[in-house]
């Protein structure tokens, strides 16, 4: 049962979606928050598997939200969710550390692989929101931070890193790629290493910044 906590100031929006995601089944939503704040306190008290986090909040905004619980080291693994394509808050929402970014307007299937995938440890960024102009932006805002890659990606671990940028899990990738999910993990660790990073949403924005996606 993956755990979600649920934060969006709009009732009529998260009780539509509170309704969505208890006939997907396997989810149970377990807090809910009215605005910024009271979505911090809600992910402190319940630890959810997953934060679902409405971009534009009064008090908080959903960026602000993940800034906050991240200090902390209490950041769940989020998915922002929003109504506008918005590169800016993608750009500075998946900087702050979400996993994952979603139009509200996505199909019930699209939302419960999202969250399957993000509370897995994976990464979700809905490919139509992933514009040019938000590649730019990243590639832009991470210009001076930056480093060579130490060592070239193979072409298997280049291969590897274009589907964790689509989302996907290792034991996903593996299928995929007709690999053992060991040797999978092997593989990104050595992406990790490569790109310095320690995990999979930074070796994303690392992988747009260097323009290796």
């Amino acid at each position: 049962m993956i755990r979600i906590c649920l934060a969006d100031d709009q009732a009529l929006v998260r009780s539509g979606l509170k309704a969505l995601l208890g006939l997907l089944g396997g989810i149970e939503v377990v807090a809910e928050a009215d605005d910024g704040e009271a979505a911090v306190a809600a992910a402190l008290s319940s630890d959810p598997d997953v934060l679902l986090l409405d971009v534009r909040m009064p008090k908080l905004s959903g960026v602000q939200v993940i800034e906050r619980l991240a200090r902390q080291s209490r950041l769940p693994p989020t998915l922002l969710l929003t109504t506008f394509e918005d590169d800016a808050a993608l750009i500075h929402g998946v900087k702050a550390g979400a996993r994952g970014y979603l139009l509200k307007g996505v199909s019930p299937d699209t939302l419960h692989e999202a969250i399957r995938i993000v509370a897995g440890g994976g990464t979700y960024l809905y490919a139509p929101l992933v514009s040019d102009l938000a590649r730019d932006g990243i590639r832009e805002s991470q210009r001076n931070d930056v480093p060579q890659v130490l060592e070239p990606l193979t072409e298997r671990e280049l291969e590897i890193l274009r589907l964790m940028v689509s989302g996907i899990g290792n034991r996903e990738i593996a299928a995929a790629l007709a690999l053992s999910e060991g040797t999978v993990k092997n593989h990104v660790s050595s992406i990790f290493s490569k790109l310095a990073v320690t995990d999979r949403t930074k070796a994303v924005l690392r992988a747009i910044a260097l323009g290796l996606v």
